[in-house]
């Protein structure tokens, strides 16, 4: 079965409706925890993270040679990539319906659908990609 990644993305617009509703850490794992649980009931979550603050984060710019790093915050940033959900569902639009379905989506919000390709979809005869075949085999993700 296919799988799709779900990448929540949020702007300022979001954050600060965010800020606005008044919700606590706690509120927000209750809220998750149960839309996560709901994916786990249907069989189709594979994995999910959050990601920690952009201000802790660095860019790594190929703009230049060597590659530049520079420290978050970044400025004008129109867009922030949060977290993920990885579904193992047979259709994009399954996985658009559990998209629609993500709580605290809101003003700014989205959610980018992306297919990820089965190591099956690429050339067996690469030396590489046996490589990587027998490495997901070793940690049993194959």
């Amino acid at each position: 079965m296919p799988k799709y990644m779900l990448i929540m993305r949020s702007t300022d617009e979001t954050n600060a409706a965010f800020a606005e509703s008044g919700l606590d850490f706690d509120q927000l794992l209750e809220i998750m925890g149960r839309f996560n649980q709901e994916m786990i009931d249907a069989g189709v979550l594979v994995a999910a993270e959050g990601l920690d603050d952009a201000s802790q984060g660095v860019v790594v710019d190929y703009s230049e040679q060597p590659p530049v790093v520079t420290d978050g915050p970044y400025g004008e940033t129109k867009e922030l990539f949060n977290g993920f959900w990885i579904l193992d569902v047979p259709t994009i639009e399954e996985a658009a319906a559990w998209a629609r379905r993500a709580p605290l989506a809101g003003p700014g919000s989205k959610t980018e659908i992306r297919r990820i390709p089965s190591i099956d979809e690429f050339p067996q005869d690469n030396e590489w990609i046996r490589k990587e075949r027998a490495w997901r085999e070793a940690t049993g993700q194959l």
